[in-house]
């Protein structure tokens, strides 16, 4: 793109003319209709686009407009309009979003990389749109996972024992109170980001080492390793009211050999859990860190060698990476959007009211969601496909 028209919007996939006759139909359509108008940030990654396929299968229409700071991903978004976007902590990012606030006339905007959480969390009374997030001390905490592990370990939440590493000598003292191995990972960030199981001071301190000489700036800890199961627990809220929730396992990740934890940023296999200590320590974690928590709380947990869920991180804000999972079982399983997380966010995020739910176990249990890339994720329960994403 050239330096001119680097932030005009794409209104086609292929540009050509029947594809842009197609468009002004399909935005007609919305003219004149009260509709809610909503604006995603990341729509052209794989949590933007799970997020906007879920409002799609909403039971009322809505207009979204996407924005994506790669040039790229911004053609992989399926809204109805799609924006290129200066990166987060760029200078101009939040004139740009309000530029387009204001041309699509917004009403609620949500954010989902963390790093537009952040900047969006922290900025948001210069946000000309609503928003539905925790309060900014809230996301601050959740997105330093040496604070939030100093609140719930204060708060008796089950977590890792954590040391913080300042110095080389501080991997000797990790080694010493936390055994062997130490699970490294950075002190701030997603994905799985800096993360590696390290048996001996030697990999420790290369694994840092080798972070530092790419002028990396992260921050690292160290925790306990836990080898029990990887759960996430998806949760939303509404002035510290558990409005619904569901937790899944993480069985298998997209080529876990690429990453040297095997950790990577999404699960190829996961399945739907009801597990009573996994909704207690999750909720009990959302809690401590604000006991007002407004919108979505990703926690994530693994369990410790007794079996103990232990609060690894909270995503705050945000949704995970495939709600469509939850939003498309729900729709087959239940025949409602009960369980469509992004679309009652959005309700609450109109400040409209919806109807009590199921707190807990909102789906069945042992439902699997299997994915990989380029393959239509599909619903599988009973050894059955029941559903496919893109069908």
């Amino acid at each position: 793109m050239s330096a001119g028209n680097k932030y005009k919007s794409v209104t086609s996939h292929n540009g050509n003319g029947i594809a842009g006759k197609r468009l002004i139909c399909k935005l007609a359509k919305f003219q004149g209709e009260n509709v809610k108008r909503i604006l995603v940030t990341g729509a052209g990654g794989p949590a933007g686009i799970n997020f906007v396929k879920s409002l799609r299968i909403a039971p009322e229409k809505m207009f979204i407009a996407g924005t994506e700071a790669s040039e790229h991903y911004l053609h992989l978004a399926p809204t109805d309009k799609q924006y290129p976007i200066p990166k987060a902590k760029e200078q101009g990012y939040i004139d740009k979003l309000n530029e387009i606030i204001r041309k699509e006339k917004i009403d609620f905007l949500h954010a989902q990389p963390d790093v537009e959480v952040e900047v969006v969390s922290e900025k948001r009374e210069k946000i000309e749109a609503n928003v539905f997030l925790p309060s900014k001390k809230a996301v601050i905490t959740c997105q330093d996972k040496l604070e939030s592990a100093k609140v719930w370990k204060k708060k008796n939440v089950p977590v890792p024992k954590t040391i913080e590493l300042q110095e080389e000598q501080d991997i000797d003292k990790a080694f010493e109170q936390l055994g062997t191995p130490i699970w490294i990972r950075a002190r701030h960030g997603a994905g799985g980001r800096g993360s590696t199981p390290a048996d001996n001071r030697e990999t420790a301190v290369s694994w840092i080492r080798y972070w530092k000489s790419r002028n990396v700036d992260w921050e690292f800890i160290a925790q306990e390793r836990l080898p029990g199961r990887n759960i996430g627990f998806h949760s939303l809220w509404k002035d510290g009211e558990l409005v619904t929730s569901m937790a899944r396992e993480r069985i298998e990740y997209i080529y876990p050999y690429l990453a040297p934890s095997g950790i990577m940023g999404t699960p190829s296999v996961q399945k739907t859990v009801q597990d009573k200590k996994v909704n207690k320590i999750g909720t009990e974690a959302v809690l401590s860190i604000d006991s007002s928590f407004n919108g979505i709380a990703c926690v994530d947990l693994k369990e410790d060698k007794n079996g103990v869920p232990c609060v690894t991180e909270i995503n705050p804000g945000r949704m995970f990476t495939t709600s469509f999972f939850f939003s498309y079982a729900s729709k087959v399983l239940r025949k409602d959007h009960c369980a469509n997380i992004p679309y009652l966010y959005v309700k609450l995020g109109f400040k409209e009211k919806i109807p009590e739910i199921q707190k807990y176990d909102i789906l069945p249990k042992d439902v699997y969601w299997i994915r990989h890339m380029d393959a239509p994720a599909r619903l599988v329960q009973n050894g059955k496909v029941i559903g496919e994403m893109y069908c």
